[in-house]
């Protein structure tokens, strides 16, 4: 990872390989509305992100990941599915606080803890009665 992307600029990138997966166009504004925040708060983050050379954008244009930046929003996205998925699939939370929960960790949790998490859902995967065991005794207590 950059140093220099914050967790912010991170979210950012996220969202932008979203729409590119999605095959949808993104510009500035449509940007403030998916992620809820102001189109001044957007365009400085834009701004910041061009200057690190992740994204090729101008005012009012559509937005495209660089190469560099393509290969830093995979990273963001794959963290956050593989949180996700074990918040989902290994702790039974729910859709939506597994997003939120993921959001948050994604930015901070490191590539070694990330690989147990990893490692860990697909244990439970091809073994599910370690999961049910754990569930069966978490409701017993």
């Amino acid at each position: 990872m950059d140093k220099n992307i914050s967790s912010g600029l991170e979210d950012y990138l996220e969202a932008i390989y979203i729409a590119d997966i999605n095959k949808t166009q993104l510009k500035g504004a449509e940007l403030a509305r998916n992620l809820n925040i102001s189109r001044a708060s957007v365009s400085e983050a834009l701004a910041k992100l061009v200057s690190k050379n992740l994204i090729q954008y101008e005012s009012y244009g559509n937005i495209k990941l660089t190469p560099k930046g393509k290969s830093e929003a995979i990273r963001v996205f794959h963290k956050h599915n593989i949180l996700k998925e074990f918040f989902e699939k290994i702790l039974s939370v729910n859709a939506d606080e597994a997003e939120e929960i993921s959001c948050k960790i994604e930015h901070i949790v490191s590539k070694k803890v990330l690989e147990k998490i990893r490692q860990y859902t697909l244990y439970c995967e091809r073994h599910p009665e370690i999961a049910e065991k754990f569930y069966r005794e978490l409701n017993c207590n």
